[in-house]
């Protein structure tokens, strides 16, 4: 079952949130900046393995750079993170495109 939560790293006052599939993975991750709202990440596991398989290094690399790095890994005990909450679908999806937005036009 798909979930959709946030946590926030209070060292780098940044809000990380995931859309997680039923192994709890991310599929879909937004990092933004506490101070000023700004998106700085907004990574797709489907973008991720199609440029893996089927692109350059060239390519991951503008994409890391463009989108940022998605969380590798289980994402398994996000309910003991600072400020750790599930969040609805709804919520994810504006994020999402906010941040698709914002960093498609910013870099």
């Amino acid at each position: 079952m798909t979930s959709w939560f946030r946590t926030y790293y209070e060292d780098e006052d940044l809000w990380l949130c995931f859309e997680a599939d039923d192994e709890g993975w991310a599929v879909r991750q937004v990092e933004v900046r506490g101070a000023d709202s700004k998106p700085v990440t907004a990574a797709c596991l489907e973008e991720v393995l199609h440029l893996r398989d089927h692109a350059d290094l060239a390519a991951m690399d503008w994409y890391e750079r463009q989108y940022g790095v998605l969380a590798e890994g289980s994402l398994d005990g996000w309910q003991e993170q600072p400020h750790a909450a599930g969040i609805p679908a709804a919520e994810f999806e504006r994020l999402w495109a906010e941040a698709r937005r914002t960093l498609g036009a910013s870099r």
